[in-house]
This record gives structure tokens, sequence and C-alpha cells, in this order.
């Protein structure tokens, strides 16, 4: 059976480009997520693009480390980091193999497997929420540490996979600057690098960084 176009896996190629090409461009694409119980698939609003080595915002700025190895492989791999001792979020590798460059997954529409969403998604008012910010994503699509390292372009079946879907419009696609990003990978003026589907319901909030109190 010959999948429908907007149902074919996208290829490596497509990752293997220029990081602020391929965040816009990841918006209206939809994400696969397979589990035991079944698929869940989202629709893609929002995302943020990480330069690494001339972005001072990125996990990889200051070059490899155990954590973030999987952004030096190759394009189309899912790298998967821990934050604030409780979330996990995730990110899908671009650029050519070496360079560090992802985009992270920070919102979407939940199109498929609702019902599995919600189980892991107990505090969301409604299905708008399922998705709506990069850590209610990954743990609606009950994705942790596990999974970092995941071939999102493998043949054949795989645990994750980001699927053609209906690109949004270029005249549907906001910029601005990135969000909870500290110091000049903050600043919207130079690092405009967050993308997201104009009025999409389930885009999540702007909010600026906040400096974590030190305990006394």
């Amino acid at each position: 059976m010959i999948a429908p176009p907007d149902r074919m896996p996208l290829p490596r190629e497509f990752f293997d480009r220029p990081v602020l090409e391929v965040a816009p461009d990841l918006l209206g694409r939809i994400l696969v997520r397979t589990t035991p119980d079944g698929p869940i698939a989202v629709r893609l609003t929002e995302v943020e693009a990480y330069d690494g080595p001339n972005d001072p915002g990125s996990h990889a700025y200051r070059g490899p480390t155990a954590r973030n190895a999987v952004m030096f492989g190759p394009p189309g791999h899912v790298y998967v980091y821990f934050t604030y001792g409780m979330w996990h979020c995730m990110n899908l590798v671009c650029g050519p193999e070496g360079r560090a460059c992802a985009v992270l997954l920070r919102a979407g529409e939940v199109i498929e497997g609702a019902e599995l969403a919600r189980k892991r998604r107990l505090s969301a008012r409604n299905d708008k929420e399922l998705a709506k910010g990069p850590a209610r994503l990954a743990t609606a699509l009950d994705v942790g540490r596990a999974l970092d390292g995941t071939d999102a372009c493998a043949s054949g079946e795989t645990t994750l996979r980001v699927l053609t879907g209906t690109p949004a419009a270029s005249d549907q696609v906001r910029n601005g600057p990135r969000t909870g990003v500290a110091g000049d990978g903050g600043d919207g003026e130079i690092h405009p690098w967050r993308y997201w589907v104009a009025d999409d319901p389930t885009v999540s909030p702007y909010r600026a960084h906040v400096p974590r109190r030190r305990r006394s």
C-alpha cells in the first residue's frame, strides 16, 4: 500500500540543511511516536532553532559533552535532554554532522492517539493543552532519555518518525525571541529563532528568562 503524500516520512536530506531553514519548515509536519499501546501523532505548531557553535543559548555552544553528544552526530536523530530535575524535552538534529545544530519541538496539536496522550497529561484542561509546551509535548508522547539518539529517518518501523504533513503557509509563520533563554541567546534582535503558526491555539505563551534564585 502506498502512503498518502502527507504521510510520507521526511528523508534525511530534509534535516541536512542549515537549522534556520529546517526550523520553520517543520511547522505543519507530523511527528509520530509509536508506543506499545499504539501511535500518537502530533502536528507541529511551534519550534525553536539552536545553532551550536554560533549560539550561546545552545547546549552545544561550549563543545561536546556526554549530555549533548547526539547533537554532533548525523542529522535526523533525536536529542532528548532532562531539565529542571523533572521534565524531558526533545529536539531534531539538523545540519551537517559535527556542527551540533538542533530544533527544539515546543508545541503541537495531537491529531491521533489523543486518548493515550490524555492518560499521560492528566493535568491538561483540554486537548489543546496536551502538547502545548516542550515538556508537555514530550510527556504526551512518552519521550524520555531512553529515546536519545533515535534515528527518526531509519527505514522500517521506528519509535519516532517525522512525516510530510502539510507545511504551514509562509504567511502563517511567525518568529520572535526564544522562550526562557538567558543572556545573548535570549536576545530577540540577535536570535529571533522561535517559530510558530499564527493564531494556533496549541502554541505556548512566550516567557522571558527568569534567573533561578539560589538557596541561602
